[in-house]
Parts: C-alpha cells; structure tokens; sequence
C-alpha cells in the first residue's frame, strides 16, 4: 500500500488552520466523545470538585452565621431552689461555682431550709463596634470567594489535564494508524520476498529475516494500541465515561496514491497562509498589574484578599465596644422582709420585681500590644500569599514561553514534513522494485522501510507537538476555555 502524501500533511495543516482560527473541528466517527462532553462529564463526577463545592456552602453558611451573630441578643432564664440562707458580711471574688446568698447575716448557722424563684430577661445590642462587624463579615465573605476560586482552579487544572490527555490520545491513535501500516507495508514485503524466493532470485533465509521484520512491527503495533487503551482509561477516570465509549475523532491519515511534486505545492499553499511563527493570530492574554492572570492566579490573589481582610478584622477587633444592655428579673423566696421563715410553697412565686438598662464600654488597657501582636501574624501571611502569587505567574509565564517556542519548531518541522514523507517514500518504492529485480539485498529493503515509517512517525510527533505546545499557551495565558470550545 502506497501513502497518500496530500492526505497525510494536508490533514495537518488543515487541522492547525482550523484550531489556530478557532474554527469547530467535526467530528469523522460517528460516536466519538469530544473534548467539551469529557471535561462536562469530569465535572459532575469527580468527587474533589463536589468537595470542593461543599466548602462553598459551607464558607456561604459561615457568612450568614457572622451577620446573624451581630443581631440583637435576648436571654431567659427561670430557677427554683431549695437552700439555707447563711452568709457572712464581706467582699470575694467569684468563681462561678459559688452560689449567690443574700442577706442571711446571723450570729450563728441556721441550717433551716428556704424556697426561692428567680427569673431573669437579659438583652444586649452593640451599638458602636468602630468598624468591627463590617470587617467580619468581609472576612468570611473573602473566605467564601477563596473557595469559589478554589474550585475555578481545580477545574481549570483538570480541563489543562483532560486536553493534554486528550490530544495525546489523538496521537496515540494517529500512531496506531501508521503502525498498521507498517505492518501491511511488511506483509507486502513478506509476501514480495516468498514470491522472489519460489523464483529462485533469492534464498529462503530472507523470507525468515522479514517475518522476523514482521513480527516486530505487529510488537510495536500491540504497544501503540496498549497505550491507547490505558490513556482511554486515564480519561474514564476522570470523566466517569466507560473506557469503551471514549473514541476520539480523527481524520484518517494513510490512504490513496502518491501524487509526487504536486503534494509539496500544495502544502506549501496552506503554509503561505498561515502567518509567521507563531502560527495564527496572536491570542489575547488576561494580563493584570503584575502579568498573566488565569484561575490558577486567581486563587493566590483571593487567597492574599483573604489575608488583608484578616488584617482589618485584627485592627478593628481591638477597638472599645459600646452596647446597650438591659436587664428585667423577678424573685421569690419564702423568707420575708423581717427574717421569718414561711412555709416553703411560699418561696414559689414572685414577689419583687426589677429592670436595669444601661450603656456599656469595654476595653482592654493591653489592646495595643496583643494587637500588634496578632498584626504582624497577619501582615506575614498577606505577604506569603503575595510571593505566591508572584511564583503562579512566574511559572505561567514561563510555561507560556517554552510553548510559543514549541509552537515555532513545529512550524518549522511542518515545512519539512512532505519532503521527508516524499522522499522516503520514493526511496522505498525504488528498493522495493530493486529487490524485486535482485539487485539489492533485504537490509536495504527493510532500511527504507523503516525510513517511511520514521517519516510518518515524525508527522505523528509533529502534529502532536503542535496541539500540546498551543494547549499549555491558551492555558498558561487563561484562554484555555475558548480553545477547548473551538474543539468538537
């Protein structure tokens, strides 16, 4: 079987105009999962992405448990008991097991028992925290929009991922498709070398050294095939798609006649309209103050406005607090006003009422130090979180670089593809005729085979190298969205 060179490099170049002006790519097989339905399959059925998800709710919930825990607070309570009244003229500080006991001074122990009611209406409203409460709640909202950005960037990570792994098994299968004809091109030689072996021109150990050729490219064909299986694999993990179901859609690459020089013209037409390198328009990149943003920056920079909210929420924690609180109890005891005990059901229910209401200022003579204390923890964090985002971008810009570079040489390997594929083509016609003929031997044979084969191997590799190199530029920049849509 003969290749078909204008089907061969004119689906290259086809495919990069097409992905490089972000033109659709239809699918050829019928069934195959695009890139867009993998990558809207991962998102549902991954369970970090749902993690993920779930701390947003939970960063949301937290907000709304820091605007409620502001609102006005009410408290009631009610007590009965059973007690002596003994007590002892004095001051002590208390230490919240100690029971309250009031009047009750005596010259001696009265253990006789006495019945009381105490309930109390307590409420309390800040009315001036200097700023406190809009900090908290900034605070847990700029927690909330971390989470958020959070799940942006695992998702962004995982399209990165899935493209990669997807275009890699674009090759593989491309691979796959060349290594099926190198196994035909050498059971056309087997069957060459019997026939010139029954005629006579040549011995039979030929016909041994070319089933040996054989076998070896049927090996190489299993592992082509191995690995598009495991990488099939790869992507059934992570979109939750049977391995079985994922067929990517490829053109095929190996089929009709050579068409000699016309094929050179051709693709050098379709390479006249492409710009210089790098192919295409130029990408437009989402650039802030300080260079390339995309979702992995935007985490550092959600994750650094966490940590200056963290920084206002100390300075204001630290100010004087004014509230209102008032107070309504009532109480009974079954001792009366001139120290009698009554019956103890007298102690039941109330007989004296009070209120109080009164504003309230609080402040810690040690505020200042604690505070800056606490300052310099958050003024650290803010600035590891700056660094990081510095170092996210360092290597964004960096990835972005090595692939402009990568998109150039296969730009310029694209140019040499049809005269290699050409010429090795050629050569392995020639010999094959020669060998027929008796005029060379089998290891010249079999050398421009293998010459055939590295040449579409190399268009394979080429192509490969295009599409990953353009992957991690549209990533690298934040624009890997649009590209992923341009691919169906």
């Amino acid at each position: 079987m003969t290749v078909s060179y204008k089907r061969t490099v004119g689906c290259i170049i086809s495919n990069i105009i097409l992905c490089t002006l972000a033109v659709p790519l239809q699918a050829q097989q019928t069934g195959a999962v695009s890139l867009q339905t993998i990558i809207d399959s991962a998102k549902v059925h991954l369970p970090v992405l749902a993690q993920k998800r779930a701390l947003i709710n939970s960063a949301d919930a937290q907000t709304k448990f820091i605007r409620h825990s502001f609102l006005l607070s009410a408290t009631v309570a009610d007590e009965l008991s059973v007690n002596t009244d003994n007590s002892l003229p004095g001051s002590y500080w208390s230490l919240g097991i100690i029971p309250s006991t009031s009047g009750g001074i005596r010259p001696a122990n009265n253990y006789q028992p006495a019945t009381g009611n105490v309930g109390v209406l307590y409420s309390q409203y800040d009315l001036e925290d200097f700023g406190f409460k809009k900090a908290a709640v900034q605070n847990a909202e700029a927690n909330k929009n971390l989470s958020v950005t959070d799940l942006a960037r695992e998702e962004y990570s995982l399209k990165w991922q899935i493209a990669q792994l997807y275009f890699t098994l674009v090759k593989n299968q491309y691979q796959l498709e060349v290594d099926s004809e190198n196994v035909k091109r050498y059971e056309d030689v087997y069957k060459v070398i019997q026939a010139v072996t029954l005629s006579g021109i040549k011995a039979g150990a030929d016909s041994s050294l070319a089933l040996a050729e054989l076998s070896k490219t049927r090996t190489t064909y299993n592992q082509t095939l191995g690995q598009v299986k495991q990488l099939q694999q790869q992507l059934a993990y992570l979109s939750g798609i049977p391995a079985q179901n994922i067929s990517l859609s490829t053109d095929t690459l190996l089929s009709g006649n050579n068409t000699g020089d016309k094929i050179i013209n051709d693709v050098q037409g379709k390479l006249r309209q492409l710009a210089s390198p790098p192919l295409g328009p130029p990408v437009p990149e989402r650039t802030g103050d300080r260079g390339i943003t995309s979702p992995l920056t935007d985490y550092y920079q959600k994750q650094k406005e966490l940590y200056l909210s963290a920084e206002n929420l100390v300075s204001k924690s630290y100010l004087p607090r004014i509230f209102l609180a008032g107070d309504l109890w009532v109480r009974g005891s079954s001792i009366d006003a001139n120290n009698n005990y009554k019956p103890l059901a007298a102690g039941l229910g109330y007989q004296r009422m009070n209120y109080m209401a009164g504003v309230t200022i609080t402040y810690d003579l040690f505020n200042s130090l604690h505070k800056k204390d606490k300052l310099a923890v958050a003024r650290y964090q803010t600035q590891a979180s700056d660094e990081a985002l510095q170092q996210e971008q360092l290597n964004l810009q960096n990835i972005s670089n090595k692939a402009d570079e990568g998109i150039k040489t296969a730009y310029s390997n694209l140019q040499e593809i049809p005269v290699q594929i050409k010429a090795a083509q050629d050569s392995y016609n020639q010999k094959t005729a020669q060998y027929k003929a008796g005029i060379i031997n089998l290891i010249d044979l079999t050398n421009a085979s293998y010459v055939l084969y590295r040449s579409q191997t190399d268009y394979v590799q080429t192509l490969s190298d295009w599409y990953l190199a353009n992957i991690d530029k549209v990533a690298a920049t934040g624009n890997l969205d649009t590209f992923i849509q341009s691919i169906k």
